[in-house]
């Protein structure tokens, strides 16, 4: 039997792609409690700093809209700098001593890059314009990958969406229900 108080909530799959002029990020909208499916349309992902930056979390809710504040908060700070803001949140989430035990992953996607923020320090940028995360990630990931190799013109939007169709096909922590938001990476960033 599973101590509520301990119980932690299991998800997820996020996907993020920069292509064609469009960047977008989706998720699927499983939760759960230990063995438990909890919700099947929780929304993963979110536009910050005036609709311009995509962020998705992989982890424990509470812990991930804490990141999503603070990380919005270092973007009003940073003036929209994406990749300063990742880094000072980074910093902070690493030595902070109520951050650091916070657990959760960050994806996000701007006109610019895509990033993946992680509580060890970490600030990646892939070099394919793919970011994938969770539980399903790794799947999501090769789709994602497959899906560019043998398909170049799909748009970034359809294969978000086919990626986290086949992650959830595999993974028990993903679910078909998904959010998949876009922004037109063309457009200047003020």
């Amino acid at each position: 039997m599973t101590d509520s108080s301990s119980a932690r909530l299991h998800s997820t799959t996020v996907v993020g792609i920069r292509v064609g002029g469009k960047v977008a990020l989706g998720s699927d909208g499983q939760a759960t409690m230990g063995d438990t499916v909890m919700k099947h349309n929780a929304k993963k992902v979110r536009r910050l700093y005036n609709d311009t930056i995509l962020a998705g979390f992989a982890g424990a809710t509470a812990d991930a809209f804490t990141l999503f504040e603070r990380f919005e908060e270092k973007l009003q700070q940073y003036g929209g700098n994406v990749t300063r803001s990742a880094v000072e949140l980074a910093k902070d989430w690493r030595t902070d001593r109520y951050l650091r035990r916070l657990e959760a992953l960050l994806a996000v996607g701007a006109p610019d890059r895509l990033l993946l923020i992680s509580g060890s320090g970490d600030v990646i940028e892939p070099d394919d314009n793919i970011l994938a995360i969770g539980s399903g990630g790794a799947f999501a990931l090769a789709a994602a990958r497959a899906i560019l190799k043998h398909a170049p013109d799909v748009s970034a939007k359809e294969v978000v969406e086919e990626a986290l169709s086949i992650a959830a096909d595999i993974c028990i922590y993903t679910n078909h229900h998904t959010s998949v938001l876009e922004i037109d990476a063309r457009e200047d960033v003020a």
